[in-house]
């Protein structure tokens, strides 16, 4: 956790009203949606996609923000949150970071209604202020986001993911939000300026590397909150199993294939699946891709001067890649 303090310490101030007002932007006069928003407020994560928005407004901005900043904050955590209670429910997922997800504890209609409401909630905390721009932003990641989850749908049934439709997945599934916190924090304070489209790639290069890193705890041991061979047995086509499946003969890739579509659930067969995949370079392939994002990343800030806000995003980029979870 120490990291992670080390890349909030800038932007502390800023992260410690956000609390406040993210949580007021959810307020509703309806008591059982007031319930569940406090459940979710009590239960977030290390809340990285705010610290981008802060980060890089900060950053081009010499470490002043705006009210807007804090709205696009807001709108993303609220995105976001959206998000998460609806793919539970897709998923069938009773848990979300060792606690009940919304839909184990109230049921999937109310879940998938919270997540409307959160998502309503964001678009109009940008509508009601004027916030055209910022809108524009977050409504191109949803998009992206819904197309990324049903071209990885489509193509999971066939398992015939080449590298390229495997990154336009996870760009569309989840660099496009890591994106829009970057864009959108600088559109906050220097709207109209290169630099929106400069941290827009920023983030996207490390949202790509976010999740090859999520890949490769797959085939990893440690205890990440998500069970080894998840995506297996999901039969999510991931980086590793992609390189694979691109290196080896015809009868291996018969078996891998099969392994994945009919014996996904077969826990001694997903072992040699993932196996199979370390012996064969998977996982080096896959760390290979996943630093070259995250230098291609820290590359774009080093044209900016020195600042604590540019050590902070850099923390950033590499903690992406060396979490433990």
């Amino acid at each position: 956790m120490k990291i992670v303090a080390q890349i909030t310490e800038p932007i502390r101030e800023e992260m410690e009203l956000f609390e406040s007002k993210f949580y007021e932007s959810m307020s509703t006069k309806v008591p059982l949606l007031n319930r569940i928003t406090y459940y979710i407020v009590n239960r977030k994560g290390k809340q990285m996609r705010p610290m981008f928005v802060f980060l890089s407004a900060k950053m081009v901005n010499n470490g002043q923000v705006n009210e807007r900043t804090f709205r696009g904050a807001s709108v993303i955590e609220l995105i976001h949150t959206a998000s998460l209670v609806h793919d539970d429910v897709v998923d069938d997922s009773n848990k979300r970071r060792g606690f009940f997800s919304i839909n184990a504890l109230w049921k999937n209609k109310i879940a998938v209604l919270v997540g409307d409401y959160l998502l309503s909630k964001g678009m109009l905390l940008s509508v009601e202020q004027g916030d055209f721009d910022l809108l524009r932003i977050i409504s191109v990641a949803i998009r992206e986001i819904s197309e990324g989850e049903l071209l990885q749908i489509e193509k999971a049934r066939r398992l015939d993911i080449d590298e390229s439709v495997y990154y336009e997945i996870i760009r569309q599934k989840t660099a496009t939000l890591i994106a829009a916190c970057c864009s959108i924090g600088v559109c906050s304070v220097r709207p109209e300026s290169e630099e929106v489209e400069v941290f827009r790639k920023f983030g996207e290069l490390c949202g790509m590397a976010f999740q090859i890193k999520d890949d490769l705890f797959d085939y990893g041991e440690e205890k990440i909150g998500k069970p080894t061979g998840i995506d297996i047995k999901e039969q999510k086509m991931t980086l590793p199993l992609i390189h694979a499946l691109n290196h080896c003969t015809a009868a291996e890739k018969k078996w891998l294939i099969n392994s994945v579509k009919n014996y996904n659930k077969d826990k001694k067969r997903v072992k040699e699946v993932i196996s199979f995949v370390k012996e064969i370079g998977g996982l080096d392939y896959a760390h290979a891709k996943m630093h070259k994002f995250k230098q291609e990343a820290l590359d774009l800030l080093k044209g900016y001067p020195d600042s604590q806000y540019k050590e902070a995003l850099e923390l950033m980029v590499n903690y992406v890649v060396n979490r433990k979870k």
